[in-house]
């Protein structure tokens, strides 16, 4: 149950007489009702109102739901005083004068100090002032239904057209926060909802006078009113608790799939064999394969990286394992075009950043190069099948493994990395650049304020574990069966 159904159900067991008990000397809601007809008829021969119409009787049908036999159901009319506000012209508004409470002006804390606007006094507009106690409706909008309850003013008011200010007549026959929860209740708000929808968000005044409400005796009115105000700072303390819960649901997803992610570069998450061999002598090969490389001129000689030393390394991991930096077991290492090619309306899609998305390619708003540039372009940086693309400007540290043969050229906020096929396994790569190791240094090594930058020489220095090729395939096995999992789980 949210903090705002716990609410809700409070209210309506309050409004339904079950939230106290009833007290035989009390009286009953009938022996109130009777009050309030001899008041007006006391008013009327006084000539201080006008005799009115009458509403009809409430019959069987209409009643919503039970209530105690010492209440009594009376229409809104019969407790209160409706006013409808002035039509006020915004033409006419001054710097200083009388505020004028629009439906903008207020929301169920209260009102708003900002965008205030003042209309000049008036003594023939006397009758829209609104008074302490009085409750504000809101007739018309998409927030139709909004409601105040303005216990006391400081200043003088005007009400604006389209709100409605209800006014208890009699404080000795209806306590007034009774009336506002509720005015504030679902049972109220149901009536508002199913009305604006067949009027288009749109409530009459002649809806508001008829609504029903459960009358008690006002000294139940004001023990509920009590017990009310003393569950409220319980529901508050409940939201509170509740958010926390709901955060943490949140957040669960996410930190269960970063915790795997870290427990499989970890070694945590497959058992290591020893027919696999170590990520030593796996290391050795790929010095070999990029020495050979070398010799055949395929690739460029690298300038060598910094040792690791032991104040870098962040865990343990299994002996059979080995730390590596990331440029040291890529066969190539570049980004794309650092100069804006010449756009065309089709040709070959020229990928940036913005074209990477949820860690795949995004061909949907991509631009496009003639053939002729793409294949200057290509000569020196030649994304193909296999290789792993990794965002290096604005959202930095995605990787993306390239799973199509189609052409296409990179811009400069894209890095390419190119690894021995045969003794790395590209998808181990991906999912541990997606780890927490590798983000971390991603986000202490982005700079920049505003278009951020993962530098090629912060790339090729991230430090990654590097396990025998077998358990990679093992790891990348068992992620791909626990990930959809923490997905599932995100969607849910």
């Amino acid at each position: 149950m949210t903090p705002q159904e716990l609410k809700n159900s409070i209210l309506q067991r309050a409004i339904e007489g079950k939230l106290v008990e009833q007290r035989k000397e009390e009286g009953t809601g009938e022996e109130l009702y009777k009050l309030i007809q001899e008041e007006k008829n006391k008013l009327i021969k006084e000539g201080k109102i006008k005799k009115q119409k009458p509403l009809p009787e409430i019959t069987e049908e209409e009643i919503p739901f039970d209530i105690p036999e010492t209440w009594k159901w009376v229409y809104l009319t019969d407790l209160c005083n409706l006013i409808g506000g002035y039509a006020f012209k915004s033409t006419k508004f001054i710097e200083n004068g009388i505020r004028v409470i629009r439906i903008s002006d207020f929301n169920e804390y209260g009102l708003i100090d900002k965008d205030k606007k003042f209309y000049k006094e008036d003594s023939l507009l006397s009758k829209y002032l609104i008074k302490s106690h009085d409750i504000l409706l809101c007739m018309t909008g998409g927030t139709v239904g909004k409601t105040i309850f303005l216990d006391k003013i400081d200043e003088k008011l005007y009400l604006n057209q389209r709100v409605a200010a209800i006014r208890i007549k009699n404080k000795e026959i209806i306590n007034k926060n009774y009336l506002y929860n509720v005015i504030i209740s679902n049972y109220i708000k149901n009536i508002i909802s199913i009305e604006k929808n067949s009027t288009n968000d749109n409530i009459s005044m002649n809806l508001i006078q008829r609504f029903l409400i459960p009358l008690p005796p006002l000294a139940e009115q004001k023990r509920i009113v009590a017990k009310i105000e003393a569950l409220m700072p319980l529901v508050e303390a409940y939201e509170k608790n509740w958010q926390r819960l709901e955060d943490l649901n949140k957040k669960f997803p996410e930190d269960l799939k970063k915790s795997l992610l870290q427990e499989a570069i970890k070694g945590r998450l497959v058992e290591q064999r020893k027919e696999d061999g170590t990520g030593e002598e796996l290391f050795e090969l790929i010095k070999e394969e990029k020495d050979k490389f070398i010799k055949e001129g395929k690739i460029k000689k690298q300038k060598p990286l910094p040792e690791i030393i032991e104040e870098e390394i962040p865990f343990d991991i299994p002996e059979t394992w080995k730390w590596v930096r990331l440029g040291e077991i890529t066969l190539k290492l570049t980004d794309g075009a650092h100069k804006t090619p010449t756009y065309t309306n089709e040709g070959i899609p020229f990928l940036s950043v913005k074209d990477i998305s949820s860690g795949k390619i995004d061909y949907s708003s991509c631009r496009f190069i003639s053939k002729k540039e793409h294949d200057k372009l290509f000569e020196r940086c030649n994304p193909e099948r296999g290789d792993l693309l990794l965002t290096k400007v604005g959202t930095t540290g995605i990787p993306v493994v390239i799973d199509t043969d189609e052409e296409f050229s990179l811009f400069v906020s894209v890095a390419l990395l190119k690894f021995p096929k045969k003794l790395i396994n590209i998808y181990f790569l991906k999912h541990l650049i997606n780890s927490p190791l590798v983000q971390v240094q991603v986000k202490e090594n982005t700079r920049g304020v505003g278009n951020k930058n993962w530098v090629m020489r912060d790339i090729a220095n991230t430090i990654i574990p590097l396990p025998p090729l077998a358990e990679q395939k093992r790891i990348v096995e068992k992620l791909e069966e626990l990930l959809p999992l923490c997905e599932q789980v995100i969607k849910n």
